[in-house]
């Protein structure tokens, strides 16, 4: 394994797809690292209109939500597990 990069799981929401992450650069935004994983997990980057969708992950070990500024290094640990889903503006109106 190679010192500067991190593996570990990801899940989205439903818990049905899941992917083993490898390779991510220590030094890698959060935000980056969500972008890098949506391929690999097939989940969509817009919704049903055509809007795009943003991503939280949530970090099982510590049960929080992880900003997008944070680096890799900083929040994660080797082997950790997140929750990839839809960041949800509550009360935002609809779009016309």
């Amino acid at each position: 394994m190679n010192p500067q990069t991190m593996s570990f799981e990801a899940t989205d929401v439903s818990g049905q797809k899941t992917a083993r992450v490898s390779n991510i650069p220590l030094g890698a935004t959060v935000f980056d690292m969500i972008q890098g994983v949506l391929p690999d997990m097939n989940l969509p980057k817009n919704d049903t209109d055509g809007y795009a969708i943003t991503y939280q992950a949530l970090l099982e070990r510590e049960g929080r939500h992880l900003g997008g500024r944070e680096l890799v290094h900083d929040v994660l640990e080797e082997g950790d597990r997140i929750v990839l889903h839809p960041n949800v503006d509550a009360g935002a109106t609809a779009r016309s």
